[in-house]
């Protein structure tokens, strides 16, 4: 296991990480060393690492408080153009874990507000908790959902942003379903076997493939303006030659 002061990493044998929030005495909330050290291990899950499936918990009662308001208050002393850096560190850090090449599931055991919903947007499967509540609370504090506001838009939608963006209003998990903000909600007692269930179900899949079929994704939906039949049908050649797809079929067809 990886040490670091905000999180903690480690990866079984399986192939499955974890990456767990481990701010527990303040909920969770995002500071700055929580930004680089979310920061270094999706550099190390985009890289070098084995991992097939990477999973986002936390500790405590709470998934995420948001941003850590004593590490904002901090950051208002500083003159424009620091503040626009330290944005910057947020989105870059979204950024790199919205980019995994392996799937990112979210196991959401508590409430979750303002930039925790910007992680939650950066992954590709999220069950919640049913008791889990939801806000961006951001208009309360003078502020917005900027940083967080093109990972959650893209994820919900405007119908949703421009419901819940500026009314600070906490909604259910059930909400959250409804909105594709997650995409399962279980009891307490169901939260952990439905995760497992979601991981063996990504490791029945080749690996290779599962990493293209998410950039191919993120590609179809993000370029609408892209050849996607000429695209498309290299992605289907790369793949019928490739040695993972070669020895899945051979296999296929021997049972």
């Amino acid at each position: 296991m990886s040490k670091f002061e905000t999180i903690s990493f480690d990866n079984d044998i399986r192939g499955v990480a974890t990456i767990t929030l481990a701010r527990a005495g303040s909920h969770n909330a995002i500071n700055n060393t929580m930004v680089a050290e979310l920061s270094n291990v999706a550099k190390l899950l985009s890289t070098d690492s084995p991992a097939r499936v990477c999973v986002l918990q936390a500790q405590g009662k709470t998934f995420c408080a948001g941003g850590d308001l004593v590490f904002m208050q901090s950051q208002m002393a500083l003159d424009r153009e620091e503040k626009v850096n330290e944005a910057h560190k947020l989105i870059n850090m979204l950024t790199a874990l919205d980019d995994l090449p392996c799937p990112l599931v979210a196991k959401v055991q508590g409430s979750v507000y303002g930039g925790g919903i910007g992680l939650l947007a950066c992954c590709d499967l999220i069950v919640s908790a049913e008791t889990a509540e939801y806000s961006m609370k951001e208009t309360m504090l003078g502020l917005i959902p900027a940083a967080i506001g093109p990972f959650v838009v893209r994820r919900i939608g405007e119908a949703w942003a421009r419901q819940y963006f500026f009314s600070a209003r906490t909604f259910t998990a059930v909400t959250a379903l409804k909105m594709n903000l997650v995409t399962h909600v279980a009891s307490s007692d169901e939260l952990e076997a439905i995760v497992e269930n979601e991981i063996s179900q990504l490791l029945k899949c080749q690996p290779e493939a599962v990493r293209d079929a998410k950039a191919f994704a993120k590609q179809l939906a993000r370029n609408p303006s892209m050849e996607t039949g000429k695209i498309s049908a290299e992605l289907f050649a790369d793949r019928l030659d490739s040695d993972e797809a070669k020895h899945a079929i051979r296999t296929f067809l021997a049972r």
